[in-house]
């Protein structure tokens, strides 16, 4: 199996803890990934999950289960999760080196081979 496609960065996974603990239910994990949409052609998606798609990616960290599925591995590979408290900015963000450019607000990219 493939390595993990995003790095999670410590401030990101104690947050994802966080989530998973005040709105999570046994058996749910935190899936990563991307879909079609955004104002830059791919929206990046971070939710609470309970069900296993074919091919997904899972890392575990200190008891927080990551899952990625295999279409969104080629858009987030070498790519790291990161979680800012900027009042003005503040929250989750990937630093994704496979984006030709992002939006403004940074929850969607166009991917280079696109661009």
């Amino acid at each position: 199996m493939s390595p993990f496609p995003v790095t999670i960065d410590p401030e990101a996974a104690k947050q994802l803890k966080g989530l998973l603990a005040r709105k999570g239910s046994p058996g749910q994990f935190v899936r990563i990934g991307v879909k079609g949409g955004g104002c830059s052609g791919l929206e990046y998606v971070i939710r609470l999950d309970e069900r296993r798609l074919d091919g997904d990616q899972s890392l575990e960290l200190d008891g927080l289960e990551v899952v990625c599925d295999a279409r969104s591995t080629e858009f987030l590979a070498g790519s790291t999760l990161v979680y800012s408290g900027n009042l003005m900015s503040g929250g989750f963000a990937f630093e994704n080196p496979n984006a030709a450019r992002s939006c403004g607000c940074g929850t969607s990219f166009t991917p280079k081979n696109s661009a």
